[in-house]
């Protein structure tokens, strides 16, 4: 092995060495963490988990219910217009979302010839169907966001307790460690309590200005629909 072959194996090995050393580090801090802020860290760990499976339901359901908002309305705008609601509401049922469910049911009620009250109160009792759906278990990341927080003072006050305990009844030569004890646990379980909660309420932000542009948009297109099939009812075709 001639000497520049050997000095990038060297640097490769230090590479690998450096990175399981890291990865130790990681997992052992984990590990430290976990076992120092005792049964508290395992509540707020599975709080942490249903936070995650609620903010990873809400992202694909989101995702799959986005519309369109400027095509979606020319589209349907240009139809109505036209008078051919039959493929307005065929268009609506290929894009299935809170918006397209709510024009439909207005369109549906006009095809019909009903009278315009009719079509205002169908497309109102969609929204009032659609939202639940788009607002999911959103609501309860402010929920698990409190709980979170809660329960990290719940481990602190536990450790501090612990700790004063420990010294109380400890000899003067493990009176430091017994006091270092308890206060690791204390901060581990503020800390885990804190880091959850702030990923429940900003998440719990996010999805609710989401939620409601989506309700704006429905009301809004909703309302211009109305006002366009009254002005376009002449034009409706059977």
């Amino acid at each position: 092995m001639n000497p520049t072959d050997a000095a990038a194996a060297a640097t490769q090995s230090a590479t690998n060495a450096a990175m399981q050393v890291a990865a130790g580090d990681n997992m052992n801090f984990l590990q430290r963490a976990f076992s120092e802020g005792g049964i508290v860290m395992y509540i707020i760990a599975a709080i942490a988990i249903m936070s995650i499976i609620v903010i990873v339901d809400r992202i694909m359901k989101l995702k799959n219910l986005n519309v369109d908002k400027k095509e979606f309305t020319d589209q349907i705008f240009r139809m109505v217009v036209a008078g051919d609601l039959r493929q307005a509401i065929s268009y609506c049922d290929a894009r299935p979302a809170a918006l397209t469910n709510t024009v439909k049911a207005g369109l549906v009620q006009a095809m019909n010839k009903r009278p315009d009250e009719e079509i205002q109160v169908a497309m109102d009792a969609a929204v009032m169907r659609e939202m639940p759906k788009v607002e999911g278990w959103v609501s309860f990341l402010a929920v698990f966001g409190n709980i979170a927080v809660l329960a990290g003072l719940l481990g602190t006050i536990i450790g501090m307790i612990g700790s004063f305990r420990a010294v109380a009844v400890a000899d003067p030569a493990t009176k430091s460690i017994e006091l270092s004890k308890g206060i690791s646990h204390a901060l581990n379980c503020t800390a885990f309590g804190l880091l959850v909660s702030i990923v429940c309420i900003v998440a719990y932000g996010l999805f609710q200005h989401r939620i409601q542009k989506t309700e704006n948009e429905v009301v809004e297109t909703s309302m211009s629909l109305l006002n366009l099939v009254v002005a376009n009812r002449e034009k409706i075709r059977d």
